[in-house]
């Protein structure tokens, strides 16, 4: 796992009971990640985009829970498959919104894994707090992959 400044990430966990190929495909698959990325209650998303390869280009589009529509796009910059996937994070929902990075690193023991997402480079308290939903993401990940029902 990369250690990390805390005072400008944040940085969530959770096992899931599946191999680590299987979740890594959910992250990078634009048909799978538009099935379980959201927080319900708060927004969906309804496309995305991608070429995974370091430094190629990806974007996903959704709803708000305001009927307002959102964009967050991005660069890849690492990808370890299945252990690691790391990517800038550029939403438009938020004005001088600064670019952070996003990272999934992936540990697998005995059939489960530890999923632990860092998100950092926040250089303001406002989007450390717009950004507040990653356990809620992780949660709808864990349910997608465990094939539980997702509402």
């Amino acid at each position: 796992m990369n250690p990390i400044d805390a005072d400008d990430a944040i940085i969530k966990e959770i096992v899931i009971k599946a191999k680590a190929e299987r979740i890594f495909e959910a992250l990078v698959d634009p048909r799978q990640r538009v099935k379980w990325w959201g927080a319900e209650g708060r927004f969906q998303t309804t496309h995305m985009e991608s070429n995974l390869r370091p430094g190629g280009t990806w974007l996903m589009r959704g709803i708000g829970a305001d009927g307002r529509h959102f964009t967050v796009r991005g660069e890849y910059r690492a990808i370890e498959r299945p252990r690691l996937l790391e990517f800038t994070w550029l939403p438009d929902w938020q004005e001088d919104a600064p670019l952070t990075l996003v990272r999934f690193d992936l540990e697998e023991m005995d059939g489960s894994t530890t999923v632990r997402l860092t998100h950092s480079a926040h250089t303001t308290e406002r989007s450390r707090e717009s950004h507040r939903s990653w356990q809620r993401i992780l949660a709808r990940l864990q349910g997608y992959v465990e094939e539980k029902v997702l509402n």
